[in-house]
C-alpha cells in the first residue's frame, strides 16, 4: 500500500494556555532561570512567580518587557490562545 502525503491534513493544535503557563513555557525553552529573565525583562523575579502562577494581571507594560525579553510580539503573551504557532517559532 502505498500512502500519498496530500490526502493527509496536518493536525490542528489546540492548546488551552495561560498568560502565566506561556511566560513559564518560553522561559524554560529558551532554559532561563527566573533570575535571568528578570535581569533581561526589568521585572522582578517575585513578580514573575507571580506572574507565571496566575496571581497577577498582566498589564500591557510588563507584556511589552516580557515580548522584548523573549524577541516575540506581545500578543504571544497576552493572548495566547491566538499564538501559539508563535510560541513554537520563539523556542
Amino acid at each position: 500500500m502505498k500512502i500519498n502525503p496530500n490526502e493527509f491534513k496536518a493536525a490542528t493544535v489546540f492548546v488551552g494556555l495561560t498568560t502565566g503557563e506561556v511566560i513559564r513555557l518560553l522561559r524554560e525553552l529558551k532554559q532561563w532561570t527566573q533570575e535571568e529573565l528578570a535581569r533581561k525583562s526589568a521585572i522582578s523575579p517575585t513578580n514573575l512567580s507571580l506572574l507565571e502562577n496566575g496571581r497577577v494581571d498582566i498589564g500591557k507594560h510588563r507584556a511589552e518587557q516580557l515580548a522584548k525579553a523573549f524577541g516575540v510580539h506581545p500578543a504571544v503573551i497576552m493572548f495566547p490562545e491566538y499564538e501559539s504557532r508563535e510560541i513554537r517559532k520563539a523556542a
